[in-house]
């Protein structure tokens, strides 16, 4: 079973409802966008971020419009410094390539040590969109079924109030 259907898999074993897009590989923020323009839904962007030491993971997930400020995450999540993690790391702890970071990517986490956070801006959209472990795809799912997938798949998360 391939990563996109394993999400599928589990949407439908916890009955979330979900819509899909398929579209050419996204390698881009702006270029998924104008795949699904139209459609309903806050466009998100998913980091995988690494303290200094790599000894913890934290998924941040804000619109996709933000520009991130590592210096306040950082103080945020209590850590001494913060940045993008390598693809090593990704691959390793989520099994996904860069590019198609999402929350998703959490049911690949066995060790269940990745920290999710939320932009407190996008926590109130009705629905948002993710690629669903491939860039070939945009999946649409409520806010509030995402925060029971998270929670199904024993994930806690975080809102966090990062500024524009």
């Amino acid at each position: 079973m391939d990563a996109f259907e394993k999400v599928v898999e589990k949407l439908k074993e916890l009955d979330i409802p979900f819509e899909l897009v398929e579209h050419e590989p996204a390698l881009t923020t702006e270029q998924a966008d104008a795949f699904i323009e139209g459609i309903e839904g806050v466009r998100t962007k998913s980091m995988f971020l690494t303290n200094k030491k790599k000894t913890q993971f934290y998924l941040l997930i804000m619109d996709d419009k933000k520009t991130l400020d590592m210096d306040l995450f950082k103080e945020l999540v209590s850590a001494n410094r913060i940045r993008m993690a390598s693809t090593d790391s990704l691959s390793d702890k989520m099994q996904l390539p860069a590019g198609t970071v999402s929350p998703f990517g959490l049911l690949n986490n066995k060790e269940k040590d990745i920290q999710v956070y939320f932009d407190k801006n996008i926590i109130d959209e009705e629905r948002m969109s993710f690629h669903p472990n491939t860039n070939e795809k945009t999946i649409f799912v409520a806010t509030s079924d995402l925060f029971k997938f998270l929670q199904a798949i024993g994930y806690s998360y975080e809102v966090v109030e990062l500024h524009s």
